[in-house]
């Protein structure tokens, strides 16, 4: 069985209150979205596998560590997981970026695709799919089971802010599937929205509401 992480970092916390406000602009919010990524990419990043390496420091040859030949990449379901590329890149500058369309419908609230492209290598990779937002999990289940179906194996999947039902759908659909997740909220409303959550991530991040 996988893993669900919850993030306990004082500045994840304090970065999340901060985009929960109504009040906070649009480039603020986008600024954070990146900050809070970057720092939980730090935690999902934490069981990545190490070699031996010689070096030469510019005193003595030496024995350092270095990443253990996995090649990576990041897969935002669009559109709102973009906001949270550039601060996962920040700390892995050499991961190919894919993207998976999926918008949410809003009488079924079933996923529907509209676009896929990926690494041609995506399936060698190790894989972090990423999007603000876990709330029924329905894109989540959807873009991962999209990705195994390419011969994907080494899947992780990082949010900001998760619903206990989507943190459950995502279980009984990928129990091999890591879940790194910045806060865990208290349910779902009537609409499909996390409450208290930080409203349309997309929206807030693109300045398009």
């Amino acid at each position: 069985m996988a893993k669900v992480v919850i993030m306990d970092h004082p500045l994840i916390q304090h970065k999340i209150g901060y985009i929960r406000r109504k009040d906070t602009g649009t480039k603020d919010f986008r600024q954070t979205i990146g900050e809070i990524a970057m720092l939980i990419c730090y935690e999902a990043t934490r069981d990545l596998q190490l070699s031996d390496v010689k070096i030469e420091t510019p005193i003595c040859t030496a024995t350092a560590k270095a990443l253990k030949g996995k090649k990576m990449a990041i897969v935002p379901i669009l559109r709102a997981g973009l906001g949270m590329v550039d601060g996962m890149l920040t700390l892995i500058p050499a991961a190919k970026v894919g993207h998976i369309g999926l918008y949410r419908d809003p009488e079924t609230l079933n996923p529907v695709e509209y676009y896929c492209k990926l690494p041609a290598d995506c399936a060698e990779r190790e894989v972090f799919v990423v999007d603000p937002m876990l709330a029924t999990g329905g894109s989540s289940v959807a873009a991962i089971q999209m990705l195994k179906d390419k011969g994907c194996k080494n899947i992780h999947f990082m949010c900001i802010i998760a619903a206990p039902e989507g943190i459950e759908k995502m279980k009984k659909a990928h129990p091999d599937v890591d879940m790194y997740v910045g806060a865990l909220d208290e349910k779902l409303n009537d609409h499909g929205y996390i409450v208290p959550g930080l409203g349309d991530a997309g929206d807030r991040i693109f300045g398009t509401k």
